[in-house]
């Protein structure tokens, strides 16, 4: 069973490699504008296709306002639960 193991996670390993090569292929063939729009920087490309570089902290916008919490019974009736006892 170790050698599945193996086996699985080294697909998996190269898989993700496939998948941030061709990110990173696809932002380094974007002019700067085009990545200006997205908010990186070229030189940010490396970081953000290895998943190290947080873009969510800068140029953050503040919510409007707070969304409402939802009573246990009204969560379950927006998501379909049924909220009638059975009987």
């Amino acid at each position: 069973m170790s050698l599945m193991n193996l086996i699985v996670a080294a697909r998996s390993a190269i898989q993700g490699w496939r998948q941030r090569e061709r990110a990173y292929d696809e932002l380094m063939s974007l002019d700067d504008r085009s990545l200006a729009d997205i908010g990186i920087h070229r030189s940010e490309i490396p970081a953000v296709v290895e998943g190290f570089h947080d873009l969510s902290g800068r140029d953050a916008v503040a919510p409007v306002a707070a969304e409402p919490r939802l009573s246990p019974a009204q969560s379950r009736l927006a998501n379909g639960v049924r909220w009638l006892p059975p009987i």
